[in-house]
């Protein structure tokens, strides 16, 4: 069965148009009067320009602060950061997971953890609204061991599973060279789908996500 592809929706920002500005332009007379005399009529003072009046505002930053970039790639990983000002860009791993025809079904971020707990590193995955969330995700290394991993949430672009990993899975990750996340979806709740997770290039990835890390 095909699962759903994910979908990758646009958000198209609006411009505003200020096209209501009205300018009024009013020429200056020093007509003043006086009960007995009327002032001599003056000729209009020249208007002032349009450009005059209007503010072209004040640069306060590159309008780039926060935003998102691939910086390195590593084998089938990229790196994403995001633009922090006067620091060093957070950097995480990232990889589209496919399925057995090729679809770009799910997507995962996997970042290093402080040390001094369980986990050593932790992973956000994306999957399509259409999966069944009682079956859960299932991960597998090169045909080890399976572990399963329950959903965190959904929004309106997927669900969400928030997971850590132990350092033994971890060294099974720089080891291994596909991982397979099966999915259930809610259509067919007795068909899974295999989604592939390549670990070439994970150990290089890793690695510089890990010298963030604060020592």
């Amino acid at each position: 069965m095909t699962f759903p592809t994910l979908a990758s929706p646009q958000f198209t920002q609006a411009r505003l148009i200020g096209a209501a500005a009205i300018l009024a332009l009013f020429a200056t007379h020093a007509s003043a009067q006086t009960a007995e005399e009327p002032a001599a009529p003056q000729a209009p003072a020249a208007a002032e320009s349009p450009a005059m009046a209007l503010s072209t505002g004040e640069v306060i930053g590159d309008g780039q602060d926060g935003e998102s970039y691939v910086g390195n790639t590593h084998g089938d990983w990229e790196m994403v950061c995001v633009r922090i000002p006067d620091e060093e860009d957070p950097c995480q791993m990232y990889q589209l997971l496919r399925d057995g025809e090729g679809n770009a079904t799910a997507e995962i971020s996997l970042f290093p953890l402080p040390p001094g707990q369980d986990a050593v590193a932790g992973a956000t995955i994306l999957t399509p609204l259409e999966t069944l969330l009682t079956a859960q995700l299932v991960m597998q290394v090169d045909g080890g061991a399976a572990k399963r991993y329950p959903f965190t949430f959904c929004t309106a672009i997927g669900c969400v599973a928030r997971v850590g990993f132990t350092g033994e899975e971890i060294d099974a990750f720089r080891r291994g060279a596909r991982a397979t996340w099966t999915l259930v979806p809610v259509a067919a709740p007795d068909q899974t789908v295999d989604l592939n997770m390549s670990l070439i290039g994970f150990t290089a990835a890793f690695n510089e996500v890990l010298e963030q890390l604060p020592q």
